[in-house]
């Protein structure tokens, strides 16, 4: 490393959290970003749709940036992409899957690319600026995963992507051992890895295991099966129409973002459906029971997903009946477990027979247990660690793995979003950190909804609203009108109306001595209303509801 040589790993996402990956990694002012993925939003964050990176300092810096790589085709590494582009305009780079979903969303989002997109496969070599980029292949739950192995000047980054070490995967080879253990012999100076899966002891089952689980359920099942995947588990569908086949059942697909991805796939050569096994959600009900399997979306419980509603028997098309089976092969995702069982719930109150991933062999996760992590440590024996992609506690389970494998505790960097870990002659240190964090997306609107309208949503969400309507004079301050008073998610007018009449006289009360003081200004009497309904409410039923007082000046 010369002298002057500044290298640097900036996480604008996936750290201290599960989801919206993004990482630039920076050489003496040059800039290279892995990944745009988006987040769910948590439980508090009422009314969001999803959540993404702050890319203020991209667009800060767009001109320095050399391209944008995708590593897989999931939303929490791609889903970003959309908004990214409307702001930064740079090549992206992805593998011919990746690249595949990438095009759905942009035409879902009506953005049109700067630049073609740029394929990439595992094996192949890149070079954008200072650095050069080498695609290593790698097992996960979707199939054209790459890991990256990134040389420059100051020396060798590994970013492992979302992997496990699968023996027996479906449908593609096994993680390039023999290239890892290269890139250990070359001498790695920072090795950024997945951590989802830190908690866990051992090994990842394998994805070839869930296929013999789902042929067990099958060769059982005497009534319709259902089987709720997530959209991108292009293997674990493969496995679905694989058992469907050999039992002699038909496939329906039901969900639009599955609808969306099977396509894709198929179209690919990446998911191969027999002809004439894929039928329409309209030709359901003219199938026997025993013969027809439905694919579909919701392993998380989510409210608009098909299985819930289907669940709730809300579906349009699709309802549960007694004798179905449904499997929910995925793992929840922390802050689902509520939803997925209400969903659970009512399916089984619906009189299907549930088969869930607690007790069954029927999901596989994608991601490293503690075995695997160790083996990537001692396969690239880097010099500092700096572990990704998880939750705090997740990162600091792998952090103490890389002590165990003999990573000295001070070469191990756990980074916050923004954090600048700076590499040069003296060795690695944090920087000053950079502008990042979270934007929220409220249908159309991004980043129009903060920490303000988000504590108004759960106020009015928790203990409701009252709006005190008043008209005074403006010269005055004497009542005209009213003030009359209008409550939502409060109380029951009916059952309160002499708690809303006392209110009303209070507020009376309040504008009066506002107007014996000379106080006209409406700013004032607006927010001498406000504290002193507020506090009546308070004191008579305990609770805080949002108060919007209206004062109209005549």
């Amino acid at each position: 490393m010369a002298k002057d040589d500044r290298l640097a790993i900036v996480p604008l996402g996936g750290v201290g959290e599960i989801g919206k990956n993004m990482t630039v990694i920076e050489y003496n002012g040059e800039m290279l970003v892995i990944d745009a993925g988006v987040a769910f939003p948590e439980e508090e964050m009422l009314g969001i749709d999803l959540v993404i990176p702050d890319i203020s300092y991209l667009v800060a810096n767009q001109e320095r940036i050399r391209g944008i790589i995708l590593t897989h085709g999931h939303e929490d590494h791609i889903g970003a992409l959309p908004y990214v582009l409307k702001q930064v305009s740079t090549k992206i780079y992805g593998t011919r899957l990746t690249l595949g979903l990438v095009e759905g969303r942009l035409a879902e989002h009506g953005v049109v690319p700067a630049f073609p997109l740029q394929c990439v496969k595992a094996g192949q070599t890149l070079s954008l600026g200072p650095f050069t980029v080498e695609f290593v292949r790698v097992s996960h739950s979707i199939a054209d995963v790459v890991a990256l192995a990134i040389t420059t000047p100051a020396g060798l980054l590994v970013h492992t992507a979302d992997f496990k070490f699968d023996q027996t995967p479906i449908g593609e080879e096994a993680s390039d051992f023999r290239k890892f253990a290269e890139l250990g012999s070359r001498g790695v100076l920072a090795l950024l890895s997945d951590s989802t899966n830190a908690e866990r002891p051992g090994y990842t089952m394998s994805e070839r295991d869930v296929g013999r689980a789902f042929e067990d359920v099958f060769s059982k099942a005497e009534g319709r099966i259902l089987v709720a995947t997530f959209a991108s588990n292009i293997h674990r569908v493969q496995q679905i129409v694989d058992a469907s086949w050999k039992f002699g059942r038909k496939i329906a697909v039901i969900g639009r973002s599955l609808e969306n991805t099977v396509e894709i796939a198929t179209n690919l050569g990446y998911l191969v459906i027999p002809p004439g096994m894929l039928v329409s959600v309209d030709e359901l009900d003219r199938l026997p029971a025993d013969r027809l399997t439905i694919i579909t979306t919701g392993t998380q419980g989510e409210p608009m997903s098909a299985l819930t509603r289907m669940a709730m028997a809300t579906h349009k098309k699709v309802g549960i009946r007694p004798g179905d089976t449904v499997i929910i092969s995925a793992s929840a995702i922390p802050g689902n477990e509520k939803l997925i069982g209400r969903t659970i719930n009512h399916l089984f109150r619906q009189g299907a027979d549930v088969i869930y991933e607690r007790f069954s062999g029927v999901h596989a996760s994608g991601h490293a247990s503690q075995e695997e992590l160790k083996l990537m440590m001692n396969l690239t024996r880097p010099k500092y660690f700096i572990p990704i992609h998880g939750e705090y506690r997740h990162l600091v389970k792998h952090a103490r793995l890389a002590e165990q494998v003999g990573i000295p505790p001070e070469n191990i960097f756990i980074l916050d979003i923004g954090d600048v870990l700076e590499f040069t002659k003296e060795g690695a240190h944090l920087g000053a950190k950079v502008d990042a964090g979270q934007v929220l997306v409220d249908g159309l609107g991004v980043g129009d909804v903060g920490n303000v309208v988000l504590r108004d949503r759960k106020v009015l969400a928790q203990d409701g609203i009252l709006v005190v309507v008043v008209t005074v004079d403006k010269q005055t301050a004497e009542v005209v009108a009213g003030p009359d008073i209008v409550s939502r998610g409060f109380v029951y007018v009916k059952e309160s109306e002499a708690l809303l009449k006392e209110a009303e006289t209070e507020v009376r009360e309040v504008i009066s001595r506002c107007s014996g003081q000379g106080i006209t200004e409406w700013g004032t009497i607006k927010n001498r209303v406000r504290e002193a309904l507020a506090e009546f409410v308070y004191q008579k039923i305990r609770r805080r509801p949002m108060v919007l007082p209206i004062v109209m000046e005549v």
